[in-house]
């Protein structure tokens, strides 16, 4: 389970995930450098993420839960945060967003916790060049089927995959982290497509520290919380 990450300036990239972002049309490192940083990104907040527009992938503010078309409001979406990379096809929550709907989430890092009930130290999970990682997600717009004039409550959910060798020692799952030559095929490909992608996802480069154990409450969002500590 991914239950909080981060997304915080100054951005980097490799030269190959720039070069792609250039071809599809978005200047991430620019966008995430320029915007407020989210040390402490919890479920419900709203957060970027990278989806297709009419003429080119978008930067959108979306609220994290994926809220599906059919619920009757939007508390279903605290429990929709994460997707199941063997299950999302197919999940009634998810599966039009997965056909229809797919996106990339740009995070510095996310948490993860380790240890006994009471006791657990949190961990920040990150490039180790500290670059941006993109998660793969899905996308969803709701509103009240009685108020066509309602503003349109548009959300997103992670999907989680097995974990590599280094996050497996802090936790049993990980977002699903897209390398650039499979983005184009993730927005933009048939679910068949979509599905390989996810299927064939490489074990990404990571690293890890633990970090102070305020990041454990959504009220704490200053940059102290992504700072190394002596655990």
């Amino acid at each position: 389970m991914c239950g909080r990450y981060a997304l915080y300036g100054p951005a980097s990239l490799s030269r190959e995930a720039k070069a792609e972002l250039d071809r599809l049309g978005i200047d991430l490192v620019g966008a995430v450098s320029q915007r407020e940083p989210q040390y402490n990104i919890a479920p419900t907040q709203r957060a970027p993420v990278l989806a297709r527009g009419e003429a080119a992938v978008e930067l959108k503010a979306l609220h994290w839960g994926l809220v599906p078309i059919w619920a009757k409001d939007t508390k279903i979406g605290s429990h929709a945060i994460n997707a199941r990379s063997d299950t999302v096809a197919d999940k009634p929550m998810f599966r039009t967003a997965f056909k229809k709907r797919r996106c990339m989430v740009p995070a510095s890092g996310y948490f993860e916790w380790k240890g006994e009930a009471g006791a657990k130290q949190p961990y920040l999970i990150h490039d180790p060049a500290g670059d941006l990682l993109l998660f793969a997600g899905l996308w969803e717009a709701w509103r009240p089927k009685d108020d066509e004039a309602a503003e349109w409550y548009r959300s997103f959910t992670i999907i989680t995959g097995e974990p590599g060798k280094v996050s497996g020692d802090i936790h049993d799952r990980q977002p699903v982290i897209l390398q650039p030559d499979a983005w184009e095929a993730w927005l933009d490909g048939t679910p068949q497509e979509a599905a390989d992608v996810i299927a064939s996802a490489p074990e990404a480069a990571l690293a890890y520290y633990p970090v102070p154990k305020a990041v454990g409450s959504p009220r704490n969002k200053g940059p102290e919380l992504v700072q190394p500590i002596d655990p």
